[in-house]
Formats: structure tokens, sequence, C-alpha cells
């Protein structure tokens, strides 16, 4: 597996807040971790989107484990053109801060936003870009990403396409780990 779609919830989903929310630790650690598992496997690119939350979060990470993976490689996939200029300043400008790191930056569509066809053709971009896809998400806790979740379900349906699903429980496993982590780095600090 060379390309992998990581998606999952928005950050106002998951009620985090501010850059330093532990919240975000733990997602960024459990991100990072399965990317790690990932590599070892013959990840060479990871194809996300530009959303608030795991996707911005995913960019961060692996442009992180880039200084021990430098062949490891990011595409920042939009699906329209104007994505997210009804954004928050803030927002906006770290949205464009992430452009300029990644190694890939496009929309699938190269028009402003006209309707949600743009965003179902933007799910069948990725999965017909990517081999598999890792989705943050647990369907007793509804999201944004229900979509993507049936859209890969319809999809596993016609061709073999490996979904990593990460719910609750395994988000509260590696939250727990994490905890456990940082207790044993402080201790030896």
């Amino acid at each position: 597996m060379s390309r992998l779609w990581i998606t999952g919830y928005r950050s106002y989903e998951m009620g985090t807040f501010g850059d330093k929310d532990p919240k975000i630790l733990v997602m960024k650690y459990a991100i990072e971790q399965l990317v790690r598992q990932q590599l070892e496997n013959g990840l060479e690119w990871v194809l996300t989107g530009g959303q608030l939350g795991v996707e911005q979060w995913t960019i961060e990470v692996v442009l992180a484990l880039k200084k021990d993976w430098p062949m490891l490689k990011v595409a920042m996939m939009l699906p329209f053109e104007d994505f997210g200029s009804q954004w928050h300043p803030n927002s906006q400008s770290k949205l464009q801060v992430l452009k300029q790191g990644v190694d890939f930056v496009d929309s699938v569509s190269h028009a402003t936003y006209q309707g949600p066809g743009q965003l179902q053709n933007y799910q069948a971009f990725m999965l017909n870009h990517t081999d598999a896809a890792l989705l943050f998400y647990d369907p007793e806790f509804e999201g944004k990403a229900k979509y993507d979740y049936k859209i890969i379900q319809q999809h596993q349906r016609k061709t073999p396409y490996p979904l990593t699903l990460i719910d609750m429980d395994q988000l509260q496993d590696y939250a727990t780990t994490y905890s456990e982590q940082q207790a044993e780095n402080d201790f030896f600090e």
C-alpha cells in the first residue's frame, strides 16, 4: 500500500479548542502511531483534505514525520477552488501555511463551490487515487465523516479497498497510552 487517504472528525465535532487542547495532542499521537505502522508497510503518500480537525492534524503530523522519513509525501486535495474562504481569518491563515508545507496541493474542482456534487466528485477522486483509507469515525457518534464512511463502504462492495476505522474506544486506548508515556517522560526529566 503506497497511498493512504486519512480523514475523520472536524475539530468542532470533537469539541477541541486551541492548538494545545489535550484532545488534539491525543489525536496527533494516534495519527502518528498509525502512519508509522503504515510506513513499515510501504506507505509513500498520505492524501487528505484541508478540513479543520483530523485532516489538518494529519498534515501537521506527516510534516513532522518527514524529518525521519524523508521519502514520505503528503498531498492536500481540496474539493473546490475557494475551499476555506468562509472560515475565520485565523483558520484561513493556518490553511495557507499548511498548503505551503505539503508536497502537493490542488482542488479536484477548479470552480468555486457550486453544490454537493463537487463533494461527491472529491470523494470519488480520493477513492480512485488511494489504496486504502484511515478514518477517525465512530458510527455511534455521527459527524460529517459519516458521508466518507458510507461512500467507502459502497466502494468496498465493488472493489477491495482496506479501511481502518478508529472509533471512540480505540481513541480512548490511544489517550491512555499517550497519558502513560507523558507521565513516564515527566518522571525521567
